[in-house]
């Protein structure tokens, strides 16, 4: 008897010189294969997973008896293309769709405006599909091969949804214990092909389920369930594979890692000991648990000591109680996130906080005063902020929801940041974001998207962090107010920062008109960029420029707000803000610089006197983490890889320093040679 033919697919992107195992579909066929008698009926061929391949993986599967496709975000458009031209050419194939993107209830926005004209009828939009399985599959798709092999009636099969009927939800996979690993069984090696100049990585839960309901969320629609943890033995021999098979990156699926403190600290402990041990596994990826605490800190310190982890995620989305209402967050209290963050940076855990923006709730006014929230935060974290991204079965789509906050969406192709311009294929991704609600419009949104823009790449990555403090601190001058007099000069000037405004200007445009959101740089990388990093990347070629270009905006801003400060102390304090950052044009392994003022202590202490600014000439110094000659690879390490750890900045209160003991060991500028500067 022939064997019964079993495609599937999991396509993915690359990132650089790494993409994906395919896990889910991995797991899947794992667990199949944990019932021997059943697993001997049928062949399981090679996962589609490289975009690029598209025509040549149709042509494989043209005498496929099943076709599995494991559907997300990121690959809905190229599986359905691929699937619709599998059963063109092979009417008899059963197709079986799954995933975080097959829809739970066909309506709404998304996924209705997914296709043209939709029909409202999934399987009328989507002839080629014969069938859904809903939420969690290993066990449903069992008794799926098992009726297939028998008579195939799978009407008593709960989770599943064809044209003719649909089944009750499937109950949730208590023990997963019951389920083998792909990785233990070697299974994901089967399923892939060797790729020369390709990695793979691997995805790994620890756990399933999230206890929270933020509405824009949903974790493999777990949300608001039981937290249910697969068994240490299994994940410490997992750590154990992960190290002896070289794998680069660990992205860990938990949506809370760390919510399990004693036992997280266990895996953490075993990591880095493999790590140590045999180099391996490279680094790993973080959800953290959303109610971050001091619990983590020994995680993260036990990840971080041996160079697996880059920061710690202490994630806000948004700091108006409003809005958090609406979306059903809970954050921690500030005064106990800045206490937080102080302990961070006492133990010199680098870590960063994400804003979602264009959540209903949120207004321009408290969206600029949460960004003014975050940067009044000493130590402050690195600042990431996204656009709010309404998925297909998220709290958040639902038409009720949306009809109450007034959410308006368009369709976007997916902005996956530093996403490899290669192999990628001809066929487009897309997501639904919000471009309005209730509280804001759209004009409104792209002015959230500029101070969000400045607040990125000119304050948490470092162009202007420590000027803005010093006029914060000097003139008691908001930092909000500090950009948005940024923001004019950028308007009414034509040097290099109006240049990187404008591109922002025709990218934002692009971007709220259904464009999409890559941002490609020949000149920097083969990557699409986010486009505050890549702002930073072309402001940091030259320092001699851009010290020239603050120093032209600085004259502007103490013009516009009457403040008038020693000139020689204003082009003091430039240099030694542009000696803070890791430079293109200054490579050494060891960054020098001499001060005229004692910057080190006025900054970090806060004073807010310049009585208190100490004219005496000092030796700064600080190891410069990014020294390499390459372009592209100095781009990455600076600000892909580094950003979250901070190799692209130092903060003062790191730095050696060395008194000269005399004031005048420095010829000082005078003030004419400081204006012609």
């Amino acid at each position: 008897m022939n064997k019964i033919k079993v495609f599937s697919s999991q396509f993915n992107y690359q990132y650089g010189t790494v993409i994906h195992f395919p896990y889910s579909i991995a797991s899947l066929l794992a667990h199949i294969r944990s019932f021997p008698d059943l697993a001997s009926q049928f062949q399981f061929e090679k996962t589609f997973v490289f975009r690029n391949k598209l025509d040549e993986y149709v042509s494989r599967a043209l005498d496929v008896d099943i076709l599995l496709c494991s559907c997300y975000t990121w690959n809905w458009e190229i599986t359905t293309q691929m699937a619709r031209r599998v059963k063109e050419a092979n009417p008899s194939c059963l197709v079986i769709f799954g995933g975080p993107q097959v829809p739970l209830k066909y309506e709404g926005d998304a996924p209705l405006k997914w296709v043209r004209n939709s029909t409202g009828n999934f399987f009328d939009d989507y002839p080629f599909v014969d069938m859904l399985v809903h939420q969690e599959a290993e066990e449903t798709l069992r008794q799926i091969f098992e009726a297939y092999l028998e008579d195939k009636n799978y009407s008593n099969i709960k989770g599943i949804e064809t044209r003719e009927f649909r089944t009750p939800p499937a109950p949730r996979i208590l023990d997963l214990d019951t389920l083998p690993s792909p990785y233990l069984t070697n299974l994901v090696w089967e399923l892939v092909e060797p790729v020369e100049g390709v990695n793979y990585i691997a995805s790994w839960e620890t756990n399933r389920g999230c206890p929270y309901q933020c509405t824009f969320c949903d974790w493999g629609s777990a949300t608001k369930a039981k937290v249910r943890k697969r068994n240490i033995d299994t994940l410490l021999q997992e750590i154990e594979w992960f190290a002896d098979n070289k794998i680069p990156y660990v992205d860990i699926c938990d949506a809370n890692f760390g919510i399990f403190a004693e036992r997280d600290l266990e895996l953490a402990k075993k990591l880095r000991s493999v790590k140590e041990g045999k180099g391996f596994p490279g680094r790993v990826g973080i959800a953290w648990v959303k109610a971050s605490s001091e619990r983590v800190i020994p995680i993260a310190r036990e990840l971080l000591d041996c160079d697996l982890l880059r920061a710690v995620t202490v994630a806000v989305q948004s700091l108006d109680p409003t809005t958090l209402n609406i979306i059903k967050r809970s954050n921690m209290k500030f005064d106990k996130l800045s206490n937080l963050l102080k302990q961070f940076r006492d133990q010199k855990i680098e870590n960063y906080t994400e804003l979602i923006m264009g959540m209903p709730g949120e207004t321009l006014a408290s969206y600029k005063n949460g960004l003014e929230q975050l940067m009044e935060l000493f130590p402050r974290p690195v600042i990431f902020i996204y656009n709010c991204g309404v998925f297909v079965n998220a709290p958040m789509n639902d038409p009720t929801y949306m009809k109450l906050h007034g959410i308006k969406v368009i369709r976007s192709p997916i902005y996956l940041w530093h996403s490899s311009i290669h192999n990628r294929g001809s066929v487009p991704e897309y997501d639904n974001i919000t471009t309005s609600a209730n509280s804001f419009t759209t004009e409104e949104l792209k002015q959230m998207y500029l101070y969000g823009w400045t607040t990125q790449a000119f304050h948490s990555l470092g162009l202007l962090e420590y000027i803005a403090k010093f006029y914060h601190q000097v003139f008691d001058l908001k930092y909000i107010d500090f950009y948005e007099v940024l923001v004019e000069y950028c308007k009414t000037t034509s040097g290099k920062f109006n240049k990187e405004y404008q591109i922002l200007l025709n990218y934002m445009e692009t971007g709220y008109q259904g464009g999409g959101w890559d941002h490609y740089d020949p000149e920097l990388a083969p990557i699409y960029w986010p486009i505050e990093e890549a702002t930073w990347l072309r402001c940091v070629t030259d320092s001699a420029l851009l010290e020239a270009e603050i120093l032209e905006f600085l004259k502007y801003l103490q013009a516009r707000l009457n403040f008038e400060i020693n000139w020689d102390i204003v082009v003091d304090l430039v240099r030694f803000q542009v000696f803070l950052l890791s430079t293109m044009d200054q490579k050494e392994a060891v960054k020098k610089h001499r001060s005229l003022y004692m910057w080190k202590e006025f900054l970090v202490e806060g004073q807010t006197s310049l009585s208190s600014l100490v004219a005496k000439t000092i030796d700064y110094s600080w190891n410069n983490k990014v020294t390499l000659e390459n372009k592209a690879e100095w781009c990455y390490k600076a600000i892909w890889v580094g950003r979250n750890q901070g190799n692209y900045k130092c903060h003062p209160e790191f730095l050696e320093a060395v008194q000269d003991g005399s004031s005048n060991a420095l010829e000082k500028l005078s003030l004419a040679e400081a204006k012609n500067f």
